[in-house]
């Protein structure tokens, strides 16, 4: 995702008329981070193309130094040290890293103290239409219909549910009232009991190179319906995330979400 928001940073260039007197100027790479074991630290930002001018470093301090917003699409166990280096510099944080634990939430909320933390499983404007599009169809279609999330991704990726499957079962879930971890259905496996009423069933897929696929299905007797995100390129999700970005700059501090993005919880 490093180089596809480089990619997206570039194309967002090309496109952008020169600003306005007192318009904001466009986001430009100033800072990258990568791990202390990363074969990238001290070599250009750009893995191809055009050269940067941004060396990558493993000093949060360093890299934040003239940021006025970090996207963070690091490893879950990443999430907390980022969010506290965000906070000591008061560098906005939009957080893109999916499957981090209860730790790391409370980091972030301790962060959000300080600065404005947008906390997007997935920064993609057509899945944020979709999340609110679960919404409605659970309010209208009521507690009758099973509800089952399928997602496919590439084989690298580590989390499985994804972040954005989760989310969308919180979604549905928020929407009935009931607690997801109460209703989750991950692995039925050796299980010889029929389907439980108001279970919600996740399906996991690691293959090839899938970018992302997601569907959430509805079904009663004579009836389904399916809501359903493919992403064909992760030129999306960077997209996403810029425009999520320069939003958040200037924000308050607290915790965001994409909805506050898109003014989704106001349609």
């Amino acid at each position: 995702m490093g180089q596809t928001l480089i990619r997206a940073l570039r194309e967002a260039a090309t496109a952008a008329s020169p600003p306005a007197g007192g318009a904001q100027q466009p986001i430009v790479l100033v800072g990258a981070l990568a791990s202390p074991q990363s074969p990238r630290l001290g070599q250009d930002a750009a893995a191809e193309g055009p050269p940067t001018g941004v060396t990558v470093s493993a000093d949060p301090p360093v890299a934040l130094t003239k940021a006025a917003v970090a996207i963070d699409f690091s490893l879950p166990q990443c999430v907390a040290a980022n969010a506290r280096a965000c906070a000591a510099a008061k560098v906005p944080l939009l957080l893109g890293a999916t499957g981090f634990d209860a730790t790391a939430r409370a980091a972030l909320e301790q962060a959000a103290k300080t600065i404005p933390i947008l906390v997007a499983p997935n920064t993609s404007v057509g899945v944020n239409v979709v999340r609110r599009l679960v919404a409605l169809a659970t309010l209208a279609l009521g507690p009758g219909y099973d509800v089952e999330i399928a997602e496919a991704h590439h084989r690298m990726k580590r989390d499985a549910p994804s972040g954005t499957a989760l989310a969308l079962g919180e979604v549905v879930a928020q929407a009935r009232g009931v607690r997801l971890d109460d209703v989750a259905v991950f692995d039925r496996q050796g299980t010889d009991e029929p389907r439980r009423e108001g279970d919600i069933g996740f399906s996991v897929v690691r293959a090839g190179d899938i970018v992302g696929e997601h569907t959430v299905t509805f079904a009663v007797a004579g009836e389904r319906v399916e809501i359903t995100h493919r992403a064909s390129d992760r030129m999306t999700f960077a997209r996403g995330a810029l425009r999520a970005a320069e939003w958040l700059i200037g924000r308050p501090p607290g915790l965001y979400s994409m909805n506050d993005v898109l003014g989704l919880d106001k349609a």
